[in-house]
């Protein structure tokens, strides 16, 4: 089945119309860091106190051509605040600053810009490598306990990744001892394995991964191109997690 997606159309007919549209705007991002930072408590099975994790969101793209998606495991894109994310109490971005890596040269912008807090749309936040399975990868320092990793690849119009493999490990080489924490390779084309998660349309809230708890100091995340070329592009990875005891 294909799936047809419009981008939204701004059509500004006076200064008063163009107005509202903002404060539209505005609202709606307003509303997303209200249901992102909830206040919801809870305690786990064991005994931990939990809470939603805090996240800024980016301001959303408005405009972009339709595209059609026409893969297996598909998300459909939803406009909805996400749900809040909780995790033990003290989780924090433990990403944000640390050094990045990756498997061949960036074509465009500088791998500090993986971890510096900027998730805008525009260019000037994008890091593009070449075609073909790439990876990048994120030194946390030390081993952390994660909860959650969000990944923003470029979201200036509809676009769908390839192939978007995130796995966390202690072995910098990733060979041995490896947690595949999202996976939505249906086919086996990056050989990691088949993956059962979904593939979903790119927008300003990024890709929420549940980690699970798993223990490691370092985050790899694979792609292998997108629906509008051949490139790979990222803008922002975000780790949550805690020191491992």
């Amino acid at each position: 089945m294909s799936y047809k997606y419009y981008g939204c159309a701004l059509f500004v007919l006076a200064t008063g119309l163009g107005a509202g549209v903002v404060r539209a705007q505005e609202s709606s991002k307003e509303q997303e860091k209200k249901t992102e930072s909830a206040i919801v408590t809870q305690v786990d099975g064991q005994g931990q106190e939990l809470e939603p994790i805090q996240i800024e969101l980016p301001d959303a793209f408005f405009g972009g051509t339709p595209i059609v998606v026409n893969l297996p495991n598909f998300e459909e894109e939803s406009y909805k605040p996400r749900p809040p994310f909780l995790a033990p109490k003290g989780a924090v971005n433990v990403a944000k600053g640390k050094p990045a890596t990756s498997s061949a040269a960036p074509t465009h912008g500088d791998l500090t810009q993986l971890t510096d807090d900027d998730k805008d749309y525009r260019k000037s936040s994008l890091i593009e490598l070449p075609s073909g399975l790439q990876w990048v990868q994120v030194d946390l320092g030390a081993e952390y306990k994660l909860y959650a990793v969000l990944l923003w690849h470029f979201h200036e119009g509809k676009r769908v990744y390839h192939d978007i493999v995130v796995q966390a490990s202690n072995d910098v080489d990733f060979k041995s001892i490896v947690t595949t924490i999202y996976n939505n390779d249906h086919d086996n084309s990056a050989g990691l394995g088949v993956g059962q998660d979904k593939t979903y349309i790119e927008n300003n809230k990024g890709r929420l991964m549940d980690a699970k708890g798993a223990q490691a100091r370092y985050v790899r995340l694979y792609s292998q191109g997108n629906t509008s070329n051949d490139m790979n592009n990222y803008v922002e990875v975000e780790v949550f997690g805690k020191a491992a005891s």
